[in-house]
């Protein structure tokens, strides 16, 4: 199932969501307007967000979901929640991708009919 970790899910999401793993507003803009660098932010989520959290309680939680955010670039911190629980955990976090193998056959098995 997925679960939004971000501040702004798409209009009319209703699906869950997990306040805790949100960047920080702040930071948030302040990566989108270019006036902080992908590392600084990473820092800022790492310090202000991540230190606060249990890894194992994380994953636990999440770990039979898919961590939803709607970027339109290619960095997001779902990248470094992933980082975060293999640094901790020792676990792979992998990215979803519609044409792996293991999705296309859950897809199959569960006679799921994808939306694309």
């Amino acid at each position: 199932m997925g679960v939004a970790i971000c501040i702004y899910p798409p209009a009319g999401w209703d699906g869950l969501r997990f306040p805790a793993l949100e960047p920080e507003r702040s930071a948030f803009y302040a990566i989108k307007n270019g006036s902080i660098t992908q590392e600084q932010y990473e820092k800022l989520y790492r310090e202000n967000i991540l230190s606060r959290l249990d890894p194992q309680e994380i994953y636990d939680k999440l770990k039979e979901n898919v961590l939803l955010c709607w970027e339109i670039s290619g960095f997001c911190h779902r990248f470094i929640v992933a980082r975060w629980i293999e640094e901790n955990l020792g676990i792979e976090v992998t990215e979803w991708n519609i044409k792996d193998e293991k999705v296309e056959q859950i897809i199959k098995d569960k006679n799921i009919k994808p939306l694309f």
